[in-house]
């Protein structure tokens, strides 16, 4: 009898072990596809430009070339933003031994974070907003269709109060699991420490940039070129880790 509850214990360890390594693999893989993303923003800002500031210019751009006003509307943005669930949850299961308590206390603020930013109107809301602009036959029409937009683009993914509150529980919960990776020997100083800067630059830039709009634009201008360096230190440590986990299983086996 004791031996078969050794044995249970010994499958259900196995198969949590499995599990952890799943998820590090996983969140190690979402960090390499949020570089590609990182870069592909940066490019698109420079060749294209950012988003519009107003609905008639978001309408225009939506006319023309609905794909590359969907760009500059961020669609890749919210494309991108589901991969952070994968990342921090790949973190915990990295960090959950060094400090639990503040490891899942950054993993909720991170998680409930993108959830409030992806609950915000996108993009893809000025769609048929714009082609019933393009064919409205009156001036009145077109004012309230335009109206509509402006009222998108004042609450959209980021403008709105929910977008504002899920940057900062967003960035604050990446703090956070930054500084749990300095009290840690799993991952390096550098990768903690410009964690630490990353976040903490971007989630200045949300604060401050609601009383001091250019410089925010500044901080965040620092803190983009580091987000590509911080996801290769990441997510190439977790795949280690799962790797690593999984070789263990093989031997112990």
């Amino acid at each position: 009898m004791t031996t078969g509850n050794s044995h249970d214990r010994a499958t259900g360890s196995e198969s949590a072990a499995s599990d952890l390594s799943g998820l590090c693999r996983t969140g190690g893989i979402a960090a390499f596809v949020l570089i590609v993303y990182c870069l592909a923003t940066i490019i698109q800002v420079v060749v294209l430009g950012g988003p519009p500031t107003t609905a008639a210019e978001a309408f225009t751009l939506l006319q023309k070339n609905k794909m590359v006003g969907l760009l500059r509307l961020d669609l890749p943005t919210t494309i991108a933003m589901p991969l952070y669930y994968f990342l921090v949850l790949g973190l915990f299961a990295a960090l959950r031994h060094t400090d639990r308590a503040n490891a899942i206390l950054s993993t909720a603020l991170t998680l409930v974070g993108v959830t409030l930013f992806l609950a915000m109107p996108t993009g893809l809301s000025m769609v048929p907003l714009s082609e019933r602009y393009a064919a409205a036959t009156t001036e009145a029409l077109r004012i309230q269709l335009q109206a509509a937009g402006e009222a998108i683009l004042a609450t959209y993914i980021w403008h709105g109060t929910g977008a504002m509150l899920g940057g900062i529980l967003l960035q604050g919960g990446l703090v956070l699991i930054s500084v749990v990776m300095l009290r840690s020997r799993i991952f390096s100083k550098t990768t903690a420490y410009l964690g630490v800067l990353t976040h903490g630059l971007d989630l200045a830039h949300i604060v401050v940039g609601l009383l001091l709009p250019r410089f925010g634009v500044v901080l965040m201008a620092i803190a983009g070129p580091l987000y590509p360096v911080w996801f290769l230190l990441v997510g190439r440590r977790l795949l280690q880790l799962a790797t690593r986990n999984e070789a263990r299983q093989c031997s112990a086996a």
